[in-house]
């Protein structure tokens, strides 16, 4: 297995319409997924498409770790999974916003509407189908990595890009924010205690 390099945004194969992978079974598509998931894993990733790593094949792959789950039933931890030739539904019209970071954008995060469920099915290395409706971050893990296979990159998706940013200022802005609500909580109780 390899850690394969990752495209970044500029980079055309991530704007263009992935090839249907001819044959899920071939010993290197089995190679290209499992250096995938490694690849995933090795930076801490939560999905991987292939043309993020320079094949423009329609597959992906993509885990859902326990922290990560929401309370729906259909949000649930799953290991390391491939997904070959995938197709993707909106189940329902309710639209989540949420933050998403991408592998081939480091450093920055968007706020990105997104159905807040889905029904997906493809086939995985051996061929076998595979079908879910999911919820949560599984569902807005797995139309992230399906919009890659369409050339989509999720500030694509975006609305407001007022909420669009460099991570590290994202998270010190909400960590001052924050400390702003928590003095101005204190502030408001020592005004209201009675004086000794």
């Amino acid at each position: 297995m390899a850690i394969l390099k990752i495209a970044r945004m500029g980079n055309p194969i991530l704007l263009q319409r992935c090839a249907p992978v001819p044959d899920p079974t071939d010993p290197e598509i089995r190679r290209l997924a499992a250096d995938m998931v490694e690849t995933m894993d090795d930076i801490g990733g939560a999905g991987l498409a292939a043309p993020q790593v320079h094949v423009p094949l329609r597959l992906f792959v993509f885990r859902v770790r326990p922290e990560r789950v929401g309370e729906s039933p259909e949000d649930l931890p799953l290991g390391p999974t491939v997904l070959i030739n995938p197709e993707l539904e909106p189940v329902g019209e309710e639209i989540e916003q949420a933050w998403e970071g991408c592998l081939s954008i480091p450093g920055l995060r968007g706020s990105v509407p997104r159905a807040a469920r889905v029904r997906y099915r493809g086939v995985g290395l051996a061929g076998e189908p595979i079908e879910r409706v999911a919820a949560g971050f599984h569902a807005r893990v797995v139309q992230h990595e399906y919009d890659h296979l369409d050339g989509i990159l999720y500030p694509m998706r975006m609305t407001d890009l007022a909420l669009f940013g460099f991570t590290e200022e994202l998270m010190r802005a909400a960590a001052n924010l924050a400390r702003a609500e928590e003095e101005a909580e204190e502030e408001a109780s020592a005004e209201g205690a009675p004086c000794a």
